[in-house]
């Protein structure tokens, strides 16, 4: 966003699978059957006809238009030559994987007014194909079962305990033996975490899991893991905002031991003091949590950052594989979520056996494995108490993009990102919830912008930001951005190449013959040496990539593919070193095979044309009014309005006269709402929507005189101003 925004932030060898019984080989051959590639989901392949030494001539082979435009987070499973991916919002498309051919599509019946609570775009992670079905969460709640030779719709569940509340799915549902296993997004909002089991033959409920309990007053825990978790939080917490801990990625199933490992989510809201005001670990808040497939019933839990206050999920995903530490063979989770270390856990106690730092790190100095606690540093990390630079910042060290484990190597192929936030509350007491809207808490600015915003921030909070510690780090380095090859058990770095930018961070795939594929925001498809690091081929496929890359086999011939779309979380925020800004961000499955030619590019966008003259301000339009109007943008709208050039939003700074005229229709009433767009009225009054109004009207007059004075000097009009990008 422009300057403005920064005066209304305070207003606003041996996977997991060894261990199956049914393949004693680490990572996937000529099918693909999981979004992982494999159950321990280490996105490896044992296949190895494109080596090291010709991969240089892979190219096209084919590509499938996914008719969307926002972003795409999927990694494909082929079957027995038929590919079956998940595509925005929940879409399913079903395709002959030597040609592309569609053999069946399916789009949910969708409740777009979901779209209000997904942070981070109408995304989706992925399928899970078992007993001839494809099954598929939808953004609106619904778990669908299609089957798997016609798309036919074969059962459909409602995964949602309460509909008055913020939740959503994004995430690929994870089949473990007869059942099927689905978390919830929403944490963010007002939401109480849980994860659902549904029999596979039929959609029923089989269990539920709760991450966080209720409010004690309302009665029994639903379990007894939920009564011991109760302890660790304040009797006067929060619970009318629910809590948060939503599992909304990072469930994996180990069938030997029978056991389901869920990541769960951040606190809402962030702050701890807010939140639980007393304090405590707040159970099982950014934690690990074992289930018994058959119950439900917690087995053991890891919690990575007790107390959680900075969006610390861990839900990012899990490898299942076996390590040898201290000399004996242990099955072992491999875990880097957001708080910026690489943990290597005990599958089977769920102790820590290592927890190495990959980033700078202010919220702790280390842990304790004795313990397996953090060595919390409040001084640089307790915002309540004053703002603070915290590292790393709420994207994470690491996000949903997954990584690749390579079991002969011993090599954890990953993108990671040193970045922080300066965070501070933007409420004080006890502010009442806010149905289906956001609930965090905090306002946040990311490092790389924050030397250019610190001259924007009142003076007293210029001055006690400068004095931080961490002032030093964000002078020095605001940002770095890798892929890397990392030892999971000392956190040693072997290899780190950079990528774009801090939003450039895709995931990796890595292959037994010596490869590691990742994709970049600028369009190209790379080929790594998975020993150095260095690069041997780039395709540029003119669309942004962040999802992982996929390899199999059909009839003695390996393809390689990724799903291309810019988006997820900061969606609207489009990086102008893209591909998506360039060429727009039409979402396409692209595949590739040794001797494959040149990979067929989108048009480039079109020249950006001076914003419209908005209409007139309305009788009584007072300063006042308008910076009212501003509030609210920045509550409410901003999340996925960044007003920025060629964002995937519409720019509301550029709206026409038939727009104007139909504003509080499409504000209040829902008039594009199967478009996208939300309808607000159980949140904004008419005199807020008139003030929302005015607000643009104003920013859109500003516009337009900054574009005709750029059009006059003969300078692009997208000559880009300081942007905050603060909703990540």
């Amino acid at each position: 966003m422009r300057r403005g925004w920064i005066a209304a932030l305070a207003l606003i060898a041996l996977a997991g699978c060894a261990r199956t019984g049914t393949d004693t080989a680490a990572g996937a051959g000529d099918d693909w059957p999981t979004p992982g590639g494999d159950a321990g989901k280490t996105h490896f392949s044992r296949l190895g006809e494109i080596t090291p030494a010709n991969v240089g001539t892979l190219g096209f082979a084919w590509a499938y238009d996914l008719g969307t435009g926002r972003g795409q987070e999927a990694t494909p499973v082929v079957i027995d030559g038929v590919m079956y991916t998940s595509g925005q919002a929940g879409r399913v498309y079903a395709l002959d994987a030597t040609s592309g051919r569609e053999l069946w599509s399916f789009t949910p019946d969708l409740d777009m007014q979901a779209a209000r609570a997904a942070c981070c775009d109408m995304v989706n992670r992925g399928v899970a194909v078992a007993a001839g079905k494809v099954i598929v969460g939808a953004l609106d709640g619904w778990l669908y079962a299609l089957d798997a030779k016609t798309g036919k719709v074969a059962w459909k569940a409602d995964t949602i305990t309460d509909r008055t509340r913020g939740y959503t799915i994004t995430g690929a549902p994870e089949v473990a033996g007869d059942l099927v296993v689905i978390g919830n997004a929403g944490a963010e909002y007002d939401t109480r975490g849980y994860v659902t089991a549904y029999r596979i033959a039929d959609g029923k409920t089989a269990w539920r899991f709760f991450t966080v309990p209720h409010d004690p007053k309302q009665g029994p825990q639903e379990s007894p893991a939920l009564d011991a978790a109760l302890k660790t939080w304040d009797p006067a917490s929060r619970w009318d905002i629910g809590g948060g801990g939503t599992a909304w990625d990072a469930i994996a199933y180990d069938a030997a031991a029978d056991t389901l490992y869920v990541g769960v989510g951040n606190g809402g809201p962030y702050s701890i003091a807010e939140r639980s005001p007393k304090g405590g670990d707040n159970l099982y808040l950014s934690s690990i949590v074992a289930l018994d497939r058959k119950s439900g019933r917690l087995k053991w839990h890891y919690q990575e950052t007790p107390g959680d206050s900075w969006d610390y999920t861990a839900t990012q995903p899990m490898i299942l594989t076996e390590l040898t530490v201290d000399g004996r063979r242990r099955p072992v989770i491999i875990h880097a979520p957001k708080n910026g270390f690489l943990y290597v856990i005990d599958r089977e106690t769920g102790k820590p056996l290592a927890a190495n730092a990959l980033v700078r790190t202010s919220w702790a100095s280390g842990y304790d494995l004795k313990t397996g606690r953090p060595r919390l540093t409040p001084a640089g990390s307790a915002y309540w108490q004053g703002p603070k630079i915290v590292f790393p910042g709420s994207p994470g060290a690491r996000n949903w993009m997954p990584g690749a484990w390579d079991p002969a190597r011993r090599l954890y192929f990953a993108s990671v990102l040193d970045m922080g936030n300066l965070i501070f509350p933007t409420v004080s007491g006890a502010p009442p919830r806010r149905a289906k809207a956001l609930n965090t808490g905090a306002a946040l600015i990311f490092t790389p912008d924050l030397v250019e915003a610190l001259p924007t921030l009142p003076p007293p909070v210029r001055a006690a930001v400068e004095a931080l510690p961490e002032m030093k780090w964000v002078r020095e380095k605001p940002y770095s951005a890798e892929i890397r090859a990392i030892d999971p058990l000392t956190g040693k770095t072997r290899w780190a190449v950079p990528t774009g930018g801090w939003q450039d961070r895709g995931g990796v795939l890595a292959t037994a013959s010596g490869l590691v594929f990742h994709g970049m925001l600028d369009g190209r498809l790379v080929a790594r040496d998975a020993g150095t690091g260095r690069a041997l081929k780039a395709i540029d496929t003119g669309s942004s990539i962040m999802a992982a890359p996929m390899t199999y086999r059909v009839k003695g011939v390996q393809y390689v593919a990724v799903a291309t779309g810019f988006g997820g979380g900061g969606w609207p925020y489009v990086p102008d070193y893209s591909a998506a800004y360039r060429y727009g961000n039409a979402n396409r499955l692209i595949v590739f095979k040794l001797g494959g030619g040149a990979v067929p590019k989108p048009a480039p966008s079109p020249p950006l044309e001076v914003a419209p003259a908005p209409p007139p301000q309305a009788a009584g339009t007072t300063p006042a009014v308008i910076a009212h109007g501003q509030q609210i943008f920045f509550q409410n709208c901003a999340i996925c309005h960044s007003n920025q050039p060629r964002s995937t939003a519409p720019d509301l700074r550029r709206l026409d006269g038939a727009v104007h005229a139909m504003f509080d229709r499409i504000v209040l009433e829902g008039a594009l709402k199967d478009a996208g767009m939300p309808r607000w009225d159980d949140v904004l009054t008419k005199a807020d929507a008139a003030a929302v109004h005015a607000y643009l009207k104003e920013m859109q007059a500003k516009t337009r005189m900054r574009e005709l004075a750029l059009k006059r000097a003969g300078k692009p009009l997208d000559s880009r101003s300081l942007a905050i990008l603060s909703n990540y």
